[in-house]
């Protein structure tokens, strides 16, 4: 067998499931090895280089899930599929949040496979792609923007749904739309939508599509934003102000993997990555009734948090001079400058509309400005905002550890406070309940 040809190991303990998928496979000029159970399974992948892994979750002396673990602490670079039963989604979920690559349910549809195997074999092309461009889009030398860009590299290598949480203009669809870039996926479509944006009455059309004579108006057959993603990955944002009758239609897509567009008789398979975002409260939204519990579950399997522009108050400099550099070349004028004062003002404002605040001020200042400089009274502040408070900086400590003691102090009195409640804990400080576990665990703090 040359050295090029994928191999894939396929785990199962049912032969006639175990070599439907071989040979699929074995068509798509993949190389196979089967196991039928999870103890061969880690004999073979000690014995040969796989290029993927196929499970079943049900296995004799074990689960899929185990296997998947298993294969992230010692052949992280290997991703897992899992083969779930028809209509187990919480086992799906509960396969990729263990850091499965995606699913397939059972019967096995044939074209949803390949398109999972199609995608899985192009992640070894996702460690080739550059970073430069990456960092010139995502700015900062920020440890928030660091760990932003580390969190990115991590989903971009995953199918799992993500939920991107965040205060608007904090650039939610940027870091959407690179974890689409980096991925296997970044050579198809990246559709953004904005949920909001689409009258009730016509989000299900927009979404699924429909046939000639479907309704009136309807004179040709039209694809729907599911189509138009097609191997690619769709973008759903503010997915909160979706309405409850579209919440149950999507969930059935995510699960069936299929749509079936207004009018038409059949389904048809998609292979679209599911990305959201929201600057919403969603579990708050579920317990009032307003958002799907199920659909929540659903798209909340990876959750990334993207830090306001507070919390990364160094990067303001490289934005802000960023900025500029491009207004300069949009406008044909010379580059404009911020002076020092400008500069230290913007440095105390508390941006509540984080980076799109930032470059909107710049846009106006430059328009304003008089000599090529921007002067304080050229930014327009909104002084309604706070200004961030000034405080001294003890030089004998590293930032990180500073920082730390900083965090530290303020999450210990809101769990004094709260009597050790972590819900209510995260609530005060506006955490969610795994940011602050995460936040617990880092800093030593767990009880």
């Amino acid at each position: 067998m040359m050295n090029h040809v994928p191999r894939a190991l396929v785990v199962d303990d049912e032969p006639d499931i175990r070599e439907l998928i071989i040979l699929t496979l074995q068509r798509m000029q993949i190389d196979c090895t089967g196991a039928k159970d999870l103890a061969e399974a880690k004999q073979w992948l000690t014995k040969r280089e796989f290029a993927l892994c196929l499970t079943d979750m049900r296995l004799p002396d074990g689960s899929g899930i185990e296997l998947v673990e298993y294969m992230q602490r010692e052949f992280p670079e290997i991703p897992v599929a899992v083969i779930t039963a028809y209509g187990n989604m919480e086992v799906a979920v509960t396969a990729l949040k263990a850091g499965a690559f995606d699913f397939v349910a059972k019967p096995v549809n044939l074209q949803i496979l390949r398109n999972l195997v199609d995608t899985a074999l192009k992640l070894s092309d996702v460690e080739k792609k550059e970073s430069a461009p990456f960092r010139k889009e995502l700015l900062g030398e920020s440890p928030a923007a660091e760990w932003l860009r580390s969190m990115i590299h991590k989903l971009a290598r995953s199918q799992a749904p993500v939920l991107i949480a965040g205060p608007s203009g904090s650039g939610k669809e940027l870091v959407a739309r690179l974890i689409h870039q980096l991925g296997p996926r970044g050579d198809a479509p990246f559709v953004p939508v904005n949920c909001g944006a689409i009258p009730s009455e016509l989000v299900e059309s927009e979404f699924f599509g429909y046939k000639k004579g479907s309704f009136t108006g309807a004179l040709m057959d039209k694809g729907g934003l599911f189509q138009a993603a097609q191997h690619g990955t769709l973008f759903l944002d503010e997915i909160a102000d979706l309405p409850l009758h579209m919440q149950v239609k999507l969930l059935r897509v995510i699960q069936e993997k299929a749509v079936r567009p207004i009018g038409s008789q059949e389904e048809f398979p998609i292979d679209v990555r599911i990305l959201s975002a929201s600057h919403k409260d969603l579990p708050t939204l579920v317990s009032e009734g307003k958002f799907r519990q199920d659909l929540f579950y659903r798209i909340n399997v990876i959750q990334l948090a993207v830090p306001g522009l507070q919390e990364r108050q160094e990067d303001i400099p490289i934005l802000a001079e960023t900025f500029l550099q491009r207004l300069s070349r949009e406008t044909g004028l010379p580059k404009t400058t911020l002076s020092a004062p400008a500069l230290a003002k913007l440095m105390k404002y508390s941006f509540p509309g984080n980076v799109r605040e930032l470059e909107n001020i710049l846009e106006r200042a430059v328009a304003l400005c008089e000599n090529a400089m921007i002067k304080v009274q050229d930014l327009h502040l909104d002084e309604r905002a706070p200004e961030v408070l000034e405080t001294v900086y003890p030089t004998d400590l590293p930032l990180t550890s500073y920082l730390d003691t900083i965090e530290r102090d303020a999450i210990m009195a809101a769990l004094v406070k709260n009597r050790w409640n972590k819900t209510r804990t995260a609530e005060q400080l506006g955490l969610s309940l795994r940011a602050l576990r995460y936040r617990l665990k880092r800093l030593g703090l767990e009880k």
